[in-house]
This record gives structure tokens, C-alpha cells and sequence, in this order.
């Protein structure tokens, strides 16, 4: 894996940083003594992280704006630049999930899930790979998911998305790999993490609202691992420049299951989850 590569002093970018992964990502590297630029739509929220970042002896600018806003993903490295004079690190992890079969989803709702989860990663790099060229070491991190390595019926445009994310990941890394690039690039499967999206996934109309509502709160249940825990062995996993970085049990469990059973994990899978969320 080479050298350890050095957080402090650095300047990292985080997308989706008012909360969740991003919001304990900001607090975790600003205590490696990394700067930062925070970006999200939720100005209020992102306002809160970035106070406890500062707290932490880091100079934070805050960036409020949409990830599938192509013009704004595209201004984004000059005003960071300005702010801080450099990237060290880019951390794609905005993202939202939509609920619903592949005959329920509306293809508008899986056009805007398209647009944030794997377009907004791409201008995100597409923008700011020249920043992170001019470092001697610099690190993209994309945050897919679990359901980047499987992909659960009723989760056809969030796999679609992260499986997506994944691929293109890996595609990245081995270019830059070949061209001897300082850039290193990192692909995240969290598992389930202690957040928000579950909860705010946007609903594909058709849906029962007595059987979604209770399927939701399987899914509450099954949302275990501290944003924070998530996000410290994210860090570590950064410092040591993995490819790879599961988080939790379980995504190293379904990754373990999916990898025997390629065409035949999800009986085994399901059947795992059901007990779990019961």
C-alpha cells in the first residue's frame, strides 16, 4: 500500500457533509488536523458541522450548493482554491435513496437519484483532479455502499447508482494507477450506518404506505454502526490508501457471501437480514 499518506496540513473537500458519514468524516479528519471545504444544500446544518470542525483548530469554508448543479460543481475548485490554496483530498459521499420496485420508479425519480449518487461524483472528480494532480500525494474517495456489492429487490436505482459509483471507481483507480499518478482513489462500502437516508428516501408513487412505513423501520433497525465509528476506520483507510475500505460487519459479511455465491447470494442474504431486523 506504500507510505502512510499525511492528513495533517492537508485540505480535504467532503460533499454531504451537514450530517451522517460527512458530518462525522469533517469532525474526524479536522482532528488529524486536515482543513476543510464543506459542501451540501443544507446551509443551517452544514453551518453546525462546520463550527465543531473549527473548534478542532482547522480553517473550514463552507460551500452550499447542489452536487447535480453541473455549473456549480464546475466553480467549486476555483472558490476552494481561493480559500485554501490547495486539495489534498476529495470525499464524494452526497447521496439519496429512492424506494420503490423497478416497474414503481418513476424514470424522473431515477433520473434526479442518477444525477446526485453517481453524475454528481463525476463532475465532483472531473472538477477537481487537476487540483489534486499538483499535490506529490492526493486521494479521491468515492462512497458507494453495500448495496454497490449487492442489490436487494425494492433498490434497483440506489444499487444502480452505487454499483455504478463502484465501476467507475475502480476504472479511475487504474488509470491513474497506470499513468503513475499521486492520485490515489478509494472506493467506500459503508454497511448499515446510523443515518438519515433511509429515512428521507424519496418514496416512487404506488408504494403501500402501511407496508412501506414498516419496512422502513426494518430497515431503522438494521442502521447499527455509529456514523462516527463509520467514519474513523473511512479515515484509516484513507491514511493507509486502501482501494477498498468496507465499514462494519456486515458489509464484510455480504461481501464475503456475494463473492462465493455470485448468482445465487440473495436467499442466503435475505435471509440473514430478516432475522436481523426482527
Amino acid at each position: 500500500m506504500g507510505s502512510r499518506f499525511l492528513l495533517r496540513d492537508g485540505v480535504a473537500v467532503i460533499t454531504g457533509a451537514a450530517g451522517g458519514i460527512g458530518g462525522a468524516l469533517a469532525r474526524v479528519l479536522a482532528g488529524r488536523g486536515c482543513h476543510l471545504a464543506l459542501a451540501d444544500q443544507n446551509e443551517d446544518a452544514l453551518a453546525a458541522v462546520a463550527r465543531e470542525a473549527r473548534a478542532r483548530g482547522v480553517t473550514v469554508s463552507e460551500h452550499v450548493f447542489d452536487v447535480a448543479d453541473a455549473s456549480a460543481v464546475a466553480a467549486l475548485p476555483d472558490a476552494v482554491a481561493r480559500r485554501h490554496g490547495r486539495v489534498t483530498v476529495l470525499v464524494n459521499n452526497a447521496g439519496v435513496a429512492l424506494a420503490g420496485s423497478f416497474e414503481q420508479v418513476v424514470l424522473k425519480d431515477f433520473e434526479w437519484l442518477m444525477n446526485i449518487n453517481f453524475w454528481g461524483s463525476v463532475r465532483m472528480t472531473k472538477a477537481f483532479l487537476p487540483l489534486l494532480e499538483r499535490e506529490k500525494a492526493g486521494q479521491i474517495v468515492n462512497v458507494s455502499s453495500l448495496f454497490g456489492l449487492i442489490a436487494p429487490p425494492g433498490q434497483c436505482a440506489y444499487s444502480a447508482s452505487k454499483f455504478a459509483l463502484r465501476g467507475f471507481t475502480e476504472v479511475l483507480r487504474h488509470e491513474l494507477e497506470t499513468e503513475n499518478s499521486p492520485v490515489r482513489v478509494s472506493v467506500v462500502h459503508p454497511g448499515g450506518v446510523r443515518t438519515g437516508i433511509a429515512k428521507n428516501a424519496r418514496l416512487s408513487p404506488g408504494l403501500d404506505p402501511e407496508k412501506t412505513a414498516r419496512r422502513l423501520a426494518e430497515v431503522e433497525r438494521l442502521l447499527r454502526l455509529p456514523p462516527e465509528r463509520a467514519a474513523e476506520r473511512i479515515v484509516r483507510g484513507i491514511e493507509r490508501r486502501e482501494r477498498r475500505i468496507l465499514v462494519g460487519s456486515d458489509a464484510v459479511l455480504f461481501d464475503g457471501i456475494q463473492r462465493l455465491f455470485p448468482a445465487r447470494y440473495w436467499p442466503l442474504v435475505h435471509g440473514i437480514i430478516a432475522r436481523k431486523s426482527s
